[in-house]
């Protein structure tokens, strides 16, 4: 197992943002977190990857607590806001970050490659649209091939050709042995995924694959299924995850 958290709770001032989460990450699986903006979706990511303060529960990944130095090798983390140097090349932002974790040339050429981002190399970073400042974020990410990658909404920003492209990689990735922990506010973007978690003010709702969730709620799509979880749910108050049947 890759990821594996249990009862996790994180404070953020005087409001617990993440509320007994649970949940498990295999090698080989693209695993998309879906929900409403504000729901928690970064919080919970950010614990995974380890950066994340006042955290309580366990959340390990590759059998190390979130965030071990052993694991900086290992982890790939894209935000949401772009971590570039905007003085800098396309280029010299991705062999700059090879450099830190220990990486040579030619994993740089692959990830502008693997991004789309080849004729932007030599520009600055500076002079780019938020979607290709995303993507020389996500060719950092992919630095080194690791084996856990925490993708925070990847694809926004990003015309349908290119969105379509990413989720091939991503799919390729996994099928080389990496789990990947995607989120979206997309719900269309679930077909995409091998397993879905669907999260709502701070909880988990639902850990099903999409047939599943349709099966369970008799829902047309996703967003469908999501809603109906959520009607027959009662969030506020408790701190069961697990979702209960929709009200017929």
């Amino acid at each position: 197992m890759v990821v594996r958290v249990a009862d996790l709770h994180v404070v953020r001032g005087r409001h617990e943002v993440v509320r007994g989460v649970g949940f498990e990450l295999a090698a080989g699986e693209v695993t998309g977190l879906l929900g409403p903006s504000g729901c928690g979706k970064t919080t919970l990511m950010r614990a995974v990857v380890g950066v994340q303060a006042n955290v309580r529960g366990t959340c390990e990944v590759l059998g190390m607590p979130a965030g071990a130095e052993p694991l900086r090798h290992s982890v790939g983390y894209l935000t949401q806001a772009p971590a570039v140097y905007g003085d800098l090349t396309v280029r010299e932002n991705i062999a700059y970050f090879a450099t830190v974790i220990g990486v040579g040339r030619d994993d740089v050429e692959r990830v502008l490659d693997a991004v789309d981002l080849r004729a932007l190399a030599d520009h600055r970073t500076g002079r780019l649209s938020g979607g290709q400042l995303g993507r020389v974020s996500l060719a950092t990410a992919l630095l080194g091939r690791p084996r856990l990658l925490v993708l925070d909404e990847p694809t926004v920003g990003l015309d349908p050709v290119l969105r379509r492209d990413l989720w091939d990689m991503f799919r390729r990735l996994a099928d080389d042995g990496a789990a990947l922990l995607v989120s979206s506010h997309v719900m269309d973007e679930a077909s995409r995924c091998d397993r879905l978690l669907l999260m709502r003010d701070g909880t988990l709702v639902a850990d099903d694959t999409e047939a599943g969730l349709i099966a369970r709620t008799g829902a047309g799509d996703v967003e469908g299924a999501f809603l109906a979880i959520v009607e027959g749910t009662e969030v506020e108050g408790t701190e069961d995850d697990s979702p209960t049947e929709p009200a017929s």
